[in-house]
């Protein structure tokens, strides 16, 4: 393991920030998971534990300018995996790392882990 990073967000506070800001969602989240979310029973939930996938990413990489989008969280059936563009994609080559992720999410909270191998 060469990097970890942990992120942990009220689900109420990204819903409320959301409703304040309807295309705030397309700036945090790609198409493909903004999809992904709007198929579940509270795609809030969902949303919540993919940003704080993007924080947790962002933290082991040590990224200090990046995109949220450069950070994509991609369902696989089994284990989510993320796929990475721009600054992040460009950091993990440099540190020649691969990025594993773990979501949760409850009612009220969601977390992510990411582990830079």
């Amino acid at each position: 393991m060469t990097g970890v990073g942990v992120d942990l967000l009220e689900v109420a506070r990204l819903e409320q920030a959301l409703e304040r800001r309807p295309r705030l969602a397309e700036r945090l989240f790609t198409d493909a998971e903004r999809d992904y979310a709007a198929g579940r029973a509270r795609p809030v939930m969902h949303l919540a534990a993919r940003f704080c996938a993007k924080e947790a990413v962002a933290k082991a990489l040590g990224l200090t300018a990046w995109s949220f989008r450069d950070v994509e969280v991609v369902p696989t059936g089994a284990a989510p995996e993320v796929r990475l563009s721009g600054a992040a994609e460009r950091r993990a080559s440099e540190l020649g790392a691969t990025v594993s992720v773990s979501l949760t999410h409850t009612a009220g909270l969601a977390a992510a882990v990411a582990v830079l191998t």
